[in-house]
Formats: structure tokens, C-alpha cells, sequence
């Protein structure tokens, strides 16, 4: 069954919160991109939805941040909570075992659970000796390492913002440290580049992974484009990226599209401010989006990248 089919069975939430783009909304579809459909809210009535995660078969997992549970969404469209024993969960996503990691942001920590049993074990939650102020976002590579990002500092917490990489063996290192409110994360669909979003200004940043866990300088990729009539600098949070490279990132204005040279392509505008995206359903063609109190649907002519499989 395809994702989108099931998205017009759900009864649940509303099923058309804005027009078809290019036909009545003041936008057309992003060649090669999308979307091809119109944008539905699925689920809505949450505090602060983030994360968005899909597992290939047709379910979704998502967090309610303020309010300490993991919801999942499955092939049928039915909601349920998959977890409420984090404190603060935010970005999720599968590594090669299978297992859901989640940046648990108010506990200072990055876990995993066995999807499963829902068993829960610990990835990180120290770095030389002293525990981290948020970890916000993240991404799996094949080598069954985790690359987050440290959103804020603590007392005796880390005293510096950063981004940081465990390795499938435990060992933490920090990468990046030179960057105010690193938040979104992701790497390049043959993991040799690592893109991070600061949530402090319209710059997004790339540096090229020469191994696992090591990264050369940063540099600026592209900005982020202000919204028509909007005054002041734009900021990211989240992102996603297809399977040409394309990335789109999430901000006030909506889902910002840009190509691998870093050339703006477009933006798809929501009718609330997205915080976070992913590509879901059976094909991966549904882009899946958490914007503040609801999540949203809308298909695409693009294929999501899906990281975590070999």
C-alpha cells in the first residue's frame, strides 16, 4: 500500500490544510523536486513536534518535546505513544542495527532503543568527563557511528557548543566547537560531507569527512533565503536530503530546497513554521514534516535518501 493512499484513509485529522502548490496556493512545484500533491495535516494537537523518522514500512516515529514522549505513527495511519520515559526527545534516527536513536535533549544525552522490546540503552552522554547541555539533532552513518549536535552549554556541562561523533565503539570525540547553537545535522548521501545547521543566523555550514568521525574546516554552504516582506536574517532547525543530494532545510518561511552546489531551488510554506522533515512512506517519496503543533504530509516527485541501511 502506498503511504500517500493511506494518508487519504486517515480520519483522524484534517485532510486538506492548504491547497495543491501551483494551483491556487501562489507557488508551483520544484522541478525534479515536488511536491506533486497537495499538503495534509495528518496528526496535530502536540506541544512541540520534532524528529520525524520513518522505518521503510510504512510507520513514522516523531517527538513531542515539551511534553517527553516519542509517538508513532503506523502503515494504517494510527497514532500511539512509542515512548514517554525521555526527558526532551528531539532528533531521531535509525543506525545499521536497526535501533531508533534519539537525541534526549533535557537529560543531556544520546540513546537508543530496540524497537522491539523498546529496551533502552545509552550511546553518550559524557565527553571527557562531563555531560553535554542538549543534544539536538543527529545522524546515523554506515559505520554505526552517531554524529549530534550540542545545542546549548551547563554548569558543569560542556563549556562550548558542539558537534560531536560516537563511534560503534563508544568513544566520543568533538568535532566542531566553533559555532554558536549548532541544531540541525546530516550528511551527504555518500557520507563525505557533513552539513550543520546553527540555528543563530542564515548560514549553513559543510565540512568533508576525510573518515568516520574526522572532519576537515568548515565552510559556509549556502544561506538560508529571508521570507517575502520579512525583515531580519533567517534561521534553520532541521533537515533532510533526497537521493540526487538536494537538501531541504526548515525554517520560518518553510522547507528551503537546495541543490548540492548549494544553489536555492525553492520553498515549500507551511501553514506553521517547520521545525524538522524527513522522507517517509513505502517508496520514500512523502515528505514528512513536523512544524509546532502538528505533523504534515505532502507527496513528492523525489526520492528520500535513507540512512542506517547498507
Amino acid at each position: 500500500m502506498k503511504m500517500l493512499i493511506i494518508f487519504t484513509l486517515t480520519t483522524v485529522t484534517l485532510v486538506c490544510a492548504e491547497p495543491l502548490l501551483g494551483q491556487g496556493g501562489g507557488e508551483k512545484p520544484i522541478a525534479g523536486v515536488g511536491p506533486t500533491g497537495p499538503i495534509k495535516k495528518w496528526h496535530t494537537g502536540f506541544k512541540f513536534v520534532e524528529g520525524p523518522m520513518a522505518d521503510g514500512k510504512g510507520n513514522v516515529y516523531f517527538s513531542d518535546l515539551q511534553a517527553n514522549k516519542i509517538h508513532k505513527i503506523d502503515a494504517d495511519g494510527k497514532l500511539s505513544v512509542f515512548s514517554d520515559e525521555l526527558k526532551g526527545p528531539n532528533g531521531l534516527m535509525f543506525n545499521t542495527k536497526g535501533e531508533l536513536v534519539a537525541c534526549e535533549m533535557n537529560a543531556g544525552r544520546v540513546v537508543a532503543f530496540d524497537v522491539d522490546s523498546k529496551k533502552l540503552r545509552v550511546v553518550a552522554d559524557t565527553y571527557e568527563g562531563k555531560g553535554f547541555g542538549g543534544p539536538n539533532d543527529l545522524v546515523t552513518d554506515l559505520q554505526g557511528g552517531v554524529y549530534f549536535t550540542d545545542f546549548r552549554t551547563a554548569k558543569g556541562k560542556q563549556d562550548k557548543m558542539g558537534v560531536y561523533y560516537v563511534a560503534a565503539d563508544g568513544k566520543v570525540s568533538r568535532l566542531v566547537d566553533s559555532l554558536k547553537s549548532p541544531n540541525g545535522i546530516i550528511l551527504s548521501t555518500d557520507e563525505k560531507i557533513l552539513y550543520v545547521i546553527p540555528s543563530s543566523g542564515p548560514e549553513i555550514y559543510s565540512y568533508a569527512v576525510e573518515s568516520p568521525g574526522k572532519v576537515g574546516p568548515g565552510k559556509v554552504f549556502c544561506k538560508l533565503q529571508a521570507a517575502p516582506g520579512k525583515k531580519g536574517n533567517p534561521t534553520g532547525d532541521g533537515v533532510a536530503i533526497d537521493t540526487k543530494g538536494n537538501l531541504y532545510f526548515t525554517a520560518g518561511s518553510g522547507i528551503q530546497v537546495f541543490n548540492p552546489k548549494g544553489d536555492h531551488l525553492g520553498t515549500i510554506t507551511f501553514p506553521e513554521a517547520p521545525a524538522n522533515v524527513d522522507f517517509g512512506g513505502t517508496d520514500f517519496k512523502t515528505l514528512i514534516v513536523t512544524a509546532r503543533t502538528s505533523v504534515y504530509s505532502v507527496p513528492m516527485e523525489a526520492t528520500g535518501h535513507r540512512f542506517g541501511k547498507k
